[in-house]
């Protein structure tokens, strides 16, 4: 237990290292990471980490958290291939959200299209009427005007997304002419009771592992698991995987960067050099019912584009 604190990170660190095991997995949070990545180096342990912080990735860390990169290349380029070249972004003011604007002007330009409108809120603030009239001042309105971009990226999730969500509505932008992007933010029940939201896409882990995976969990322990428990399910296999040495010795670097890579309830998976893991990720659709997989998760790494 980390107590969810630096400190407490360090201190179980030690506290496992000394009954000489070979392998750690975790912790979540990126303070934790960072703690607990010079004692496990010592001691000559790699870290399988759930951060999706790219910073602390490389050397003896390898991050198993998805990563918000990822998602945006996976969705932006399903969106190319659907004709769409305008993008436009509403995103916090945060490194989060400037990480995943840098990743949109990215890949729509390698991909041929352009970013023609971004606007940043504040999410200390609580508002995000002034951050939508300033996306839509050029190009929508409560009038019949178009927008000047052909999808928006809403890099946000919960009680905010629904906020924006209905901030967009009220500022007159039509559903039906500009195609929504999330992030794996969306990837939760709550996002399709937003009508505004209905029809708009982000890319994520194909549902139906995660499916089974919930219903067996929810057997098991009586409740439905949060959405990161297949994380740590899946970094357990992984550790079983390891363990026999497949790829080279039982808990080797050489066996976790395996180059055929792994499979678990999110899709398939494997480590970088860099130590950041890739991902094969499923572009789904919000629908009232439950998510529509409109481009299945790839079967291999051929082509991923990360």
């Amino acid at each position: 237990d980390t107590a969810g604190t630096p400190q407490g990170a360090a201190k179980a660190a030690k506290a496992v290292l000394k009954k000489g095991v070979r392998l750690i997995i975790g912790p979540l949070l990126a303070s934790e990471v960072n703690a607990v990545r010079p004692i496990a180096d010592e001691a000559g342990v790699d870290v399988i980490a759930f951060s999706t912080d790219t910073d602390l990735a490389g050397g003896n860390v390898f991050l198993m958290g998805f990563l918000p990169r990822q998602e945006v290349i996976r969705e932006v380029i399903y969106a190319r291939r659907e004709g769409l070249r305008r993008f436009a972004a509403l995103a916090p003011d945060t490194p989060y959200g400037h990480l995943m604007v840098g990743a949109l002007r990215d890949v729509a330009d390698r991909s041929g299209g352009e970013v023609t409108e971004v606007a940043y809120f504040d999410p200390r603030q609580g508002g995000v009427t002034a951050a939508v009239a300033q996306l839509l001042g050029k190009g929508a309105d409560s009038s019949e005007k178009a927008p000047d971009f052909d999808a928006l990226m809403l890099p946000e999730g919960g009680k905010t997304l629904d906020q924006i969500a209905r901030a967009l509505a009220a500022a007159g932008l039509k559903p039906r002419r500009v195609q929504l992007l999330g992030s794996g933010l969306w990837d939760e029940p709550g996002t399709r009771r937003q009508s505004e939201l209905i029809g708009g896409w982000f890319a994520a882990p194909d549902p139906s592992s995660w499916r089974g995976f919930a219903q067996r969990f929810e057997s098991a322990y009586h409740y439905q698991p949060p959405r990161l428990a297949s994380l740590a399910y899946d970094a357990s296999g992984l550790a079983a995987v390891l363990a026999n040495g497949e790829g080279g010795r039982p808990f080797s670097r050489g066996a976790i960067l395996n180059p055929r890579g792994f499979s678990g309830v999110d899709g398939l998976f494997r480590f970088a050099g860099d130590g950041l893991v890739e991902r094969g990720l499923a572009v789904l659709k919000v629908e009232p019912e439950g998510d529509e997989v409109v481009s299945a998760a790839p079967q291999s790494f051929r082509n991923l584009g990360y």
